[in-house]
């Protein structure tokens, strides 16, 4: 049977009463009948002109060549294919600036020629050829180009060239394509691309959704490199702009995952941030939910990210006193009061900017504006997990209000010193037994886990990051041990506080558990022996003024 007879060929139907000898009959005249059907008419059977056929048959002979060409040669041809093809493009609009029709079927081509490209993501292992010879100039290039959708097109195919997925197991060639595209200054072109993106079109809101995709993969291979170009070649400022629309929606989500990939600590971005009035385009986005619940996981998700930049922000001193001047404070301390679903990363912000020595004026306003009104609700309560895991585990919550109530103890003089002691005191000392069911609750914990206090040799700084001592006591701080050393911490601050009534309070608990103020110098000795060697004189002043308070705690 030849290709016309294959393709027009149509079992005949059987009816009841036929046997096998009569279709054996039938069948020559069939063959036949087909046979007599003109070249350039329509087939009767199956509708095909010979064109038709013809182009069928080619399209199935592209298929084949096309599982033929996943190796060099074949790459290459793809390649070479692609660069006339943008050569013609050139050509017409150069020669055609102002006729459209002259130079649209050559861009027609050329995105279809984009197309074919994408196979070239199966084969990661070719990526260096794209390199020999030049396409990757090429391919930036076309992001530039008049015609959006060209330019949305490529952006399609470097997103899916780029997938973390494919490139997994070509960790190299990987690594030679993130250098070429940074190296042909990719994040420029593609905040230029985001610019002028209009996405209440759904074509150019997928563009800028796979622009953001492109940075977040290559953030997985070049981390550093990418995160110093951001703040460089303009991305973190169109970040900013684009968290400001108010609106929630998939590409705002996007914008801030990308913007806490490009803080975390990053003392550059973070710079960058405060000095294009980060903190306030990030206040003002969370100013939204202080009394508004999101709509969506995907909204918590989002929300989350909003907190983790300005945490991640607080990180860089001067950041901390544009907190404090953007009323940041205060909008936390609101969200604490309303007990909305964020209230425990406004925990976890306040904690950021509280802490240290740069934290002061932070801690002395949080007492003016009356903070403790809304924290020590929050420390009295025993917390439970949230239902959409927002804010982190009850562990992260208690270790956020402890931390913060460490910090004012640090930071805190004077009158505002008074009202925090006098909190203790208030209701029978009702929160002195909360700190020290606190203390028993971390000290048992540890205990069960066999924990408690290092087995061996301390670790140092001599120890190599992996170091099995070193390792130890980082696995000690994440079981609890953090926790149980804010807490003695503050214990520590009250028995040394003059207050009569605070330290025999502390002493018959102590008494009642059978345990002695020995445990609570011992982990605050331990927390001091292992503070950063090398963070400066505040650091050395710190751990001399806690050594001290331990040596003067009398047990």
């Amino acid at each position: 049977m030849n290709l016309d007879e294959l393709l027009a060929f149509k079992p005949k139907k059987v009816e009841l009463h036929e046997t096998e000898d009569d279709l054996v009959e039938n069948a020559p005249a069939l063959k036949r009948v087909r046979k007599e059907t003109t070249p350039s008419a329509p087939n009767e059977e199956n509708g095909l002109t010979d064109e038709e056929k013809l182009k069928l048959l080619q399209t199935v002979a592209e298929d084949e060549d096309l599982g033929e060409a996943l190796d060099s040669g074949g790459v290459k041809r793809m390649l070479l294919n692609f660069e006339k093809k943008v050569l013609r493009n050139q050509e017409m609009r150069i020669k055609f600036p102002d006729l459209p029709e002259k130079f649209m079927e050559s861009e027609i081509e050329l995105n279809e020629e984009v197309q074919k490209l994408h196979v070239i993501a199966t084969v990661p292992e070719h990526y260096a050829i794209l390199s020999e010879l030049n396409v990757v100039e090429t391919l930036v290039g076309l992001l530039s180009h008049d015609n959006s959708d060209i330019a949305i097109a490529v952006i399609d195919l470097l997103q899916e060239m780029t997938d973390v997925d494919a490139l997994n197991d070509s960790e190299e060639e990987a690594m030679g394509l993130m250098d070429a595209l940074l190296n042909q200054q990719l994040i420029a072109v593609l905040v230029q691309n985001l610019e002028r993106l209009d996405e209440k079109v759904r074509e150019e809101s997928d563009g800028v959704h796979n622009a953001l995709a492109i940075i977040e993969n290559m953030t997985e291979f070049k981390s550093a490199e990418v995160c110093s170009c951001a703040g460089e070649q303009g991305l973190l400022p169109w970040l900013l702009k684009r968290i400001r629309v108010r609106p929630y929606d998939a590409n705002k989500l996007y914008a801030t995952e990308i913007l806490a990939i490009l803080l975390q600590g990053n003392e550059t971005n973070q710079r960058l941030l405060g000095e294009k009035e980060g903190i306030d385009v990030l206040l003002q986005a969370l100013a939204y939910y202080k009394r508004r619940e999101p709509g969506s996981l995907d909204e918590v998700e989002m929300l989350e990210n909003l907190f983790d930049c300005l945490c991640s922000a607080l990180m860089f001193t001067p950041n901390r006193e544009r907190f404090l001047k953007g009323e940041g404070l205060q909008l936390m301390i609101l969200m604490l009061r309303e007990k909305s679903q964020s209230h425990r990363s406004a925990l976890k912000v306040l904690n950021h900017a509280m802490c240290g020595a740069e934290g002061v004026e932070n801690c002395t306003k949080f007492v003016e504006v009356y903070g403790l009104r809304s924290l020590f609700p929050l420390f009295m309560k025993n917390p439970k997990r949230s239902r959409k895991g927002v804010g982190g585990s009850p562990q992260e919550y208690e270790e956020h209000v402890c931390a913060i109530m460490a910090s004012l103890f640090r930071n805190v003089e004077g009158n505002g010193r008074e009202r925090l002691i006098g909190k203790f005191v208030e209701n029978d000392h009702e929160k002195v037994d909360r700190l020290m069911e606190l203390h028993f609750h971390y000290l048992q914990k540890l205990r069960n886990e066999d924990c408690l206090f290092p087995k061996g040799v301390p670790p140092s700084e001599d120890d190599h990051p992996g170091g099995a001592a070193l390792e130890n006591y980082m696995q000690r701080l994440e079981a609890g041990l953090f926790v149980l050393q804010l807490v003695d911490y503050v214990i520590l601050e009250l028995c040394l506080c003059r207050n009569p009534t605070i330290h025999a309070r502390v002493m018959t608990l102590l008494n009642q558990h059978g345990d002695s103020l020995h445990t609570i110098k011992r982990v605050v000795g331990e927390y001091v022996e292992n503070m950063e060697e090398g963070g400066g004189e505040a650091v050395g002043t710190e751990k001399r003024r806690l050594m001290a308070m331990v040596d003067e705690l009398a047990v």
